[in-house]
């Protein structure tokens, strides 16, 4: 796998959420992601107790991880500067930071109760 990729994000409170990576080889092909995983979360700053998870998912075809937070969850994150990373693991159990960055978590200024029922 190439280098870690940092790429900052930005999410809106009580929104959804969605955001997909490509990941490539050292030679810069498709990573043939065959029998992967991949676990995502954000917290305040790296060494904070609390996080919150990404829904991921991986796609094979295309060499691509999917990250994603529902509304009701968005709506409950940390405002401001956040971190985030996504971690890969291999078929042999071998474990990879794949993406990093930071997230800015903005306010709405819309009310947001209808959004979330």
């Amino acid at each position: 796998m190439a280098a870690v990729s940092s790429v900052n994000l930005i999410i809106h409170k009580g929104t959804k959420f969605e955001e997909t990576f490509s990941l490539t080889a050292d030679d810069d092909s498709m990573l043939n992601l065959t029998g992967y995983s991949a676990s995502a979360a954000l917290k305040k700053h790296p060494t904070s107790v609390k996080s919150f998870d990404f829904n991921t998912s991986i796609v094979v075809s295309d060499g691509s991880i999917k990250v994603s937070m529902g509304a009701s969850i968005t709506s409950t994150l940390p405002s401001g500067r956040c971190y985030y990373d996504i971690l890969v693991k291999t078929p042999t159990n071998l474990v990879s930071k794949a993406v990093q960055g930071n997230v800015l978590v903005q306010e709405s200024a819309s009310k947001l109760s209808w959004v979330l029922k």
